[in-house]
């Protein structure tokens, strides 16, 4: 195996920096690299979960084994199912408060590469200090912002109900590459699916001003009834993006739902919405944008689904 360590000094207690790592489920808006998490099992102190994570240019994916031990502000994991190059991967998440205040946060890994090849030993060092770098240096600004962070993070969804079958819909949500041709403010759509799915999708949409707004995005399609994404690079006023698409049998038909949960970047609001911009100004921009690409999305799928011409239905 071979073991590496990274240190950061956070001005916030333990027990702030130790609930943010706690819940794995937030990361994908806590920390850059993770695209989802999903909690498979839980059992007291134990879980099992599932990580998609940006690993260099590449979206790899494992399941692991967590160990949380609030009392000694430790939480150890281990792969269960690493994808190649990466053979095994354990670690830990190590905290200890200091005299002076504030925490010291020591992030382990031990892992082992695939026949133990040396370059693919080289690019998983890479990667995992790329990483561990990042998901340290996200910490401690979310923990050093904690009080605000209520605040900072909004989450909303909108839903339609839909006379169609749950299969249709989801093909429609699915068939992203289609977009141009299917939705009004979608301009430009490079999807890829190399890994079945998981979507890496570059897209150009039209803002309500006519304005050009490019972004990028992972999307993980778990089932007929949800695909989760992240957005990889997201607009300045953010500093995290993510979302789900999720369909739902009901007595009526489908109830088709789009939710997204918004980081505020609070020292943009002033450069991107004028200088007696707020907090609150920058959530309520966040939302009536979001919100409004959603409903053009959702309603041109009813349309689709129902089998009238899109747009037939505003």
């Amino acid at each position: 195996m071979n073991d590496v360590q990274h240190t950061i000094t956070v001005a916030a207690a333990p027990e702030t920096v130790y609930a943010l790592l706690a819940d794995a489920t937030a990361w994908p808006v806590n920390f850059q690299p993770t695209v989802h998490v999903e909690q498979l099992e839980e059992d007291g102190p134990d879980e099992r979960i599932r990580i998609w994570a940006v690993a260099g240019d590449q979206v790899k994916s494992w399941t692991s084994r967590r160990r949380r031990d609030p009392e000694g502000l430790r939480i150890a994991f281990r792969q269960e199912v690493s994808q190649p190059p990466v053979a095994a991967m354990s670690g830990a998440w190590v905290l200890r408060g200091l005299p002076e205040g504030g925490t010291e946060v020591v992030l382990e890994h031990s892992y082992r590469a695939v026949d133990d090849d040396p370059g693919q030993l080289a690019w998983i060092a890479e990667v995992t200090d790329r990483n561990s770098r990042a998901e340290l240096a996200n910490l401690k600004a979310l923990a050093e912002q904690a009080a605000d962070r209520s605040e900072l993070v909004l989450t909303f969804e909108d839903t339609v109900i839909v006379k169609g079958t749950i299969s249709d819909i989801h093909g429609f949500l699915r068939r992203a590459g289609q977009w141009p041709d299917r939705l009004p403010h979608v301009v430009r759509m490079d999807l890829t699916e190399d890994e079945p799915g998981v979507q890496i999708m570059e897209m150009d949409t039209l803002t309500a001003d006519g304005a050009m707004h490019t972004t990028k995005s992972v999307r993980v399609c778990l089932t007929d009834e949800r695909i989760v994404y992240k957005q990889t690079v997201v607009p300045p006023l953010m500093t995290a993006h993510t979302g789900e698409w999720r369909v739902t049998a009901v007595a009526d038909g489908v109830a088709v739902t789009s939710r997204h949960t918004v980081a505020i970047r609070p020292d943009a609001v002033p450069r991107i919405l004028g200088v007696d911009a707020t907090v609150a100004d920058a959530r309520e921009f966040a939302r009536t944008a979001l919100s409004g690409n959603s409903r053009i999305t959702l309603e041109h799928a009813k349309a689709y689904a129902e089998g009238m011409p899109a747009g037939s239905q505003v």
